[in-house]
């Protein structure tokens, strides 16, 4: 179970912290991020972060937007910097995990809440 918090309202140029935390079974995570959805578009990449640490970013948030993690809390964490008014969008976390708590090892993809990111001139 995966809760995201943080969205909100920004003017252009503004800050905003997205987290979101896992919960739940025992389970490893390979890997964490953020994909965010306009009204009748696609759902589209934004960042993504390994257990490792490693990261990867989609063109349009390059430079702007930090992704981190907190292992320990199976937390990760979007810092979204210099926003602009294409960033406004309903903003989803995701997490890929192994299932070892049953009789195999199951890998599982689970979704957070939607939270809405708005950015205004």
């Amino acid at each position: 179970q995966l809760q995201a918090s943080g969205g909100g309202l920004a003017q252009t140029g503004g800050s905003l912290r997205l987290s979101c935390a896992a919960s739940g079974r025992a389970v490893r995570i390979s890997d964490m991020g953020w994909y965010r959805q306009a009204q009748g578009n696609e759902r589209e990449l934004v960042a993504t972060i390994t257990s490792g640490g490693s990261t990867n970013y989609a063109d349009p948030v390059k430079g702007r937007f930090t992704i981190s993690g907190d292992n320990a809390r199976n937390t990760v964490f979007l810092q979204m910097n210099s926003l602009k008014l294409e960033d406004t969008d309903v903003y989803y976390c995701y997490a890929n995990y192994w299932d070892y708590t049953g009789p195999t090892v199951v890998a599982g993809k689970t979704w957070g809440q939607g939270t809405l990111v708005t950015v205004s001139s």
